[in-house]
């Protein structure tokens, strides 16, 4: 019987826990060690750091981590993949040999380019952004591995491929093993973002408390794939955390839309996943249908979107509405020969009557502006709010002195046919080894333009249970009875959520409608909402479009990620049947 290969996870994103590689090396056996630095807003921050600096673009973190571990890595045979090449992984690369140099090391290293479409931007017709990065798939890794590579450094590969590329050449998977390569990308979508696997970020956190585990540094998670695709998710023993079924389940509905979840090298049927406990510490994932990838990739585009400038009022004790209402309009007469292009305010009412201290007793007014010209929103806009202390509302103060205007980042998608990017695994011996589009694509049938022939049929909607016979209800809140996750793409965000029993899911299933969603949830109330279910996790996810507005780079809402949308939801009263409780 062949070994599984044992890939574990580093990072989840250009920031994480730097001592999580040493953690990893140590903690157990791994084959594959694998690091995610790249997101939409780090795209942008490394757009703007190669302006500055023509030579960097990479996730810098990452040659810190390799100056620590890259000795105790080549010492046990782990091999890394990361995507910490971000914009320049090339070089990353050429650091990482000086590195090596510097150590007395000699690893084999080897970097995927290709994702990089900044020079052909006008013949792509992709305008003329900061950064626009196709997501290259995992064959470009795959190539690199089987030449021999030791390192893999990677710029914009989607989050999974980090796993799949690996696991193909481990393997000896073909280009078409759909189903093989959608197991490993569920693996890889599980491992991505790190600790959120096992225990972080988890709605029933208190739960995995109870029950003794230390959630105060979590592990990081890692995979044991076999050969036909199916993985078993776990951690290194004696590390915090856990990872049960609901850990993975949380992490499976992160980020996603609808029951086909398409990548450059396959379309994952999210829909067939089968989860199940395989011991302490234990899942297992099987089951999982692939399908050929739709014809074009999706190229993540950044653009610089303007300026932005914000203050935020404090509003203490009585009248708080009516303050509000004053400093409003103190402050848009002031501004009133020229009004920035956008000014949003937000009240929260973060006051509590007859409160025991001061912070207590008060809201936060918050305006925040935008513009193209930094003029009109940088200290001309600080400064005019600053001028109202001594004239408006009692007790006038502010969270921050003023401040001068700072640039914002604009998030926008594009997709292009498959064969107009240059994907080419770049070998330890400088040998290029170009990687050609998939074999054999399909187009989605919810985006199938009338003119392509045969789009993939949608297929009936999946079957909803049997609902639960009337009875008594309690008005508590959802969270009681339903876990729920949430995460942005771009302008969107989703929010999965998930029963823990069947029988709350034959009532989870029938009472979550987007209805009833946009009711507990009023800011999604005039915006499009569509809801995916998910039977074999128990589950339904909805896809809140323009929640974000432009992306987190631009987003001027408190949860601009859309982090606690989930939690949000989970907070709101409902009537839940009594047998559930």
């Amino acid at each position: 019987m062949t070994a599984p290969l044992r890939v574990g996870n580093a990072s989840g994103f250009y920031g994480d826990r730097l001592t999580a590689m040493r953690e990893m090396l140590e903690g157990g056996p791994l084959d594959v060690l694998t690091g995610d630095y790249l997101a939409e807003l780090t795209m942008l921050i490394l757009g703007r750091d190669r302006l500055k600096e023509p030579g960097t673009g990479y996730a810098k973190t990452f040659l810190k981590q390799l100056e620590d571990c890259l000795g105790l890595a080549l010492d046990k045979g782990v091999r890394i993949v990361a995507n910490a090449g971000g914009l320049n992984p090339a070089g990353l690369a050429d650091r990482l040999r000086e590195l090596a140099d510097r150590l007395g090391l000699a690893p084999r290293i080897a970097y995927v380019e290709g994702d990089d479409l900044m020079p052909r931007a006008d013949e792509l017709g992709l305008g003329q952004p900061l950064a626009a990065n196709a997501y290259l798939g995992a064959w470009g890794i795959a190539e690199a591995l089987k030449a021999g590579a030791d390192i893999v450094v990677t710029g914009r590969v989607t989050d999974a491929s980090l796993v799949v590329g690996p696991a193909a050449a481990h393997f000896g998977w073909a280009r078409d093993d759909w189903d093989r390569l959608a197991g490993a990308t569920v693996a890889g979508h599980v491992l991505e973002c790190g600790a959120q696997a096992t225990g972080g970020n988890f709605a029933f956190f208190t739960e995995l408390v109870k029950a003794g585990a230390d959630l105060r540094r979590p592990g990081f998670p890692l995979a044991e794939i076999h050969p036909d695709g199916s993985s078993v998710i776990s951690k290194h023993p004696g590390t915090g955390g856990a990872v049960t079924v609901d850990t993975v389940t949380a992490q499976l509905l992160y980020e996603i839309g609808g029951a086909r979840y398409a990548g450059p090298d396959v379309t994952t049927r999210f829909d067939t996943i089968r989860i199940e406990p395989a011991g302490p510490d234990r899942v297992r994932i099987s089951g999982v249908r692939g399908e050929p990838p739709p014809p074009t990739v999706k190229v993540g585009r950044n653009f610089l979107g303007g300026f932005r400038n914000e203050v935020t009022f404090v509003l203490t004790g009585l009248d708080i509405e009516a303050k509000a209402e004053l400093v409003k309009a103190q402050l848009t007469a002031a501004l009133a020969n020229r009004p920035p292009a956008e000014i949003r305010w937000t009240l929260a009412r973060t006051d509590h009557p007859d409160a025991g201290t001061q912070e207590e007793a008060s809201a936060l007014l918050r305006v925040t502006v935008k513009d193209p010209d930094p003029g009109v929103v940088g200290r001309r806009f600080s400064g005019a709010a600053i001028e109202l202390g001594l004239a408006s509302y009692p007790g006038f103060t502010l969270t921050a002195p003023p401040a001068d205007a700072s640039p914002y980042g604009v998030y926008r998608p594009a997709y292009l046919p498959g064969e107009l990017v240059e994907h080419t695994a770049v070998l330890p011996d400088d040998t290029r080894v170009p990687v050609a589009p998939a074999p054999a694509t399909r187009e989605l049938a919810d985006v199938a333009p009338p003119a392509l022939p045969e789009p993939l049929p949608p297929g009936p909607p999946p079957a909803l249970p049997e609902p639960l016979p009337p009875g008594p209800t309690r008005r508590v809140p959802l969270g009681y009875v339903a876990g729920a996750r949430s995460g942005d793409k771009g302008g969107d965000a989703n929010i999965g959520v998930w029963a823990r029993t069947e029988e709350a899911w034959r009532w989870l299933a029938h009472f979550l409608t987007v209805d009833q969603l946009r009711h507990l949830l009023p800011e999604t109330a005039a915006l499009p909402v569509t809801r995916h279910v998910f039977p074999n996790l128990r589950a339904v996810n909805f896809v809140i479009e323009g929640i974000l507005g432009d992306g987190v780079a631009a987003g001027a809402r408190f949860d601009p990620q859309g982090k606690g949308l989930g939690e949000w939801l989970r907070s709101r009263l409902v009537p839940v049947p009594e047998v559930l409780l």
